[in-house]
């Protein structure tokens, strides 16, 4: 059974757990004259009783899913002949994923070796023996605490007691969780990137003009030495993510201060959906959009006007990546204007201001704080942005401020750079590592830089 469907069988049998710890917790009351006589009411004895079911099959289930891949990869690879195992993960990485590709039919048998064959039939056999004993495991430890939970159940226990302190360490982990895995890919890719600067000088990553992270794969290879200039990509992620923000910030936010504080309820119930409709295209279609449409139109208008204009520009790609984040940031604008006291505005009003008034000097001042957040939020989805960037800018790393041209950024440098099979001990991918630490950086930068903006124009008010 699949993990996915085991945690909803785990599920199922909690909520048994819990009918029946409700079930028993009644009966038990009963002959001392009624649930008053318990020492919780019979749903904290139920939610026990499917904490006791569900905690136990869960923890299981975590390692199990955690640890299982990693064994297996090791049973394969030590059933290989000692000449084809490999001597470094790198070749390691790549020959589980050839024996995987054989295993699930996408790599026909009779391209690869005999023995490659033999591992991936393995594999099958091993990934389905780890399926059946996983969902043993998982049902008998659910079933056994479930049932064990059943029978501790006594009319003097503080059910209620239990379960919230069960809660309370569950959410703490959960916190935790959180926390953890935060650090965890912060130190993971700052461990990715100082084998990158291993192999790259410091000084041409942050100040290299050229972008070309193409490298030798042999010895005897030329012309592949690669450069890993860092200020091209970041040039035309500004760049784009500038245009984007012209777009998105005027007619977002101007659009939200209509909705809220100007239209009137008829037009707010038709226009506010059909705005927020936008958020709901997928970047793709934006991306064909770009491609298709607003590309070849800039490019046209450029020729007609005399200009040298690139068939995939920036300008389109940030223009139409604008589009689709105004829905971000006129709903975020709009729940900020209204979140505003309405005593604020009937005090301005009461004092003769007109409603611009009140809006300019009122309203917009508290609520200047929520709208940056919002507009950070803006900022942060425009760098994340890679489809749109892919279709209608290109792949080319040019170092220009000229929006009529190709250009690149870094979360499209990124997805080049990991996609297909990949050695992770070239400088070419682990390049990707380097590039994600310092779009970190940049987006923490900004972070810190919106929060002491917020804490400069914040207000107090009652």
């Amino acid at each position: 059974m699949q993990a996915a469907n085991l945690l909803l069988l785990t599920l199922v049998l909690a909520m048994a757990a819990y009918g029946l710890g409700y079930a028993r917790s009644r009966s038990l009351a009963m002959p001392l004259g009624g649930i008053r006589h318990l020492k919780s009411l019979p749903f904290y004895y139920g939610a026990r009783a499917a904490l006791w079911c569900a905690l136990p099959a869960l923890v299981v289930l975590a390692l199990w899913a955690a640890f299982q891949g990693k064994v297996i990869q090791l049973l394969v690879i030590g059933s290989l002949p000692p000449e084809m195992i490999p001597a470094d993960e790198g070749r390691a990485s790549l020959l589980l994923s050839k024996i995987s590709n054989v295993a699930s039919g996408a790599l026909p048998p009779d391209f690869v070796e005999a023995p490659i064959v033999e591992a991936a039939e393995r594999l099958q056999a091993l990934r389905a023996r780890s399926r059946m004993l996983m969902t043993g495991l998982v049902v008998s430890v659910a079933v056994l605490a479930g049932f064990l939970g059943w029978l501790r159940i006594r009319p003097r226990i503080n059910a209620r007691e239990q379960v919230e302190s069960i809660l309370k360490w569950l959410f703490f982990a959960c916190a935790s969780l959180a926390i953890l895995t935060t650090l965890g890919i912060i130190f993971s890719v700052a461990f990715e990137t100082f084998r990158f600067f291993e192999k790259v000088p410091f000084v041409e990553f942050f100040f290299g003009t050229s972008w070309s992270p193409q490298t030798a794969l042999r010895a005897d290879q030329v012309a592949a030495e690669g450069a890993f200039g860092m200020i091209p990509l970041f040039t035309g992620t500004l760049l784009i993510s500038a245009i984007a923000m012209l777009v998105a910030v005027p007619v977002g936010l101007l659009s939200a201060i209509y909705l809220s504080e100007y239209a009137n309820r008829q037009v707010r119930s038709v226009v506010k959906p059909l705005l927020e409709m936008l958020a709901g295209i997928p970047t793709v279609v934006y991306g064909f959009f770009a491609a298709l449409t607003v590309a070849p139109f800039i490019s046209n208008l450029a020729a007609s006007l005399g200009i040298e204009a690139s068939s995939q520009s920036a300008l389109a790609a940030g223009g139409v990546m604008g589009i689709m984040i105004i829905p971000l940031v006129s709903s975020l604008s709009d729940d900020v204007i209204n979140a505003v006291p309405q005593a604020m505005r009937d005090g301005s009003l009461a004092l003769g201001a007109t409603q611009s008034e009140t809006m300019k000097k009122v309203i917009f001042p508290a609520a200047l704080p929520g709208i940056m957040g919002g507009i950070l939020l803006a900022v942060s989805r425009a760098i994340g942005e890679t489809m749109i960037v892919v279709m209608a800018a290109g792949l080319a790393a040019n170092l220009t401020a000229n929006p009529l041209e190709t250009v690149t950024t870094v979360t499209v440098q990124i997805v080049t750079l990991l996609t297909g099979d990949q050695e992770f001990d070239s400088a070419k991918t682990l390049a990707a590592f380097a590039l994600g630490a310092m779009l970190f950086l940049a987006t923490l930068l900004l972070n810190v830089i919106a929060l002491k903006i917020v804490r400069k124009y914040r207000e107090q008010y009652d």
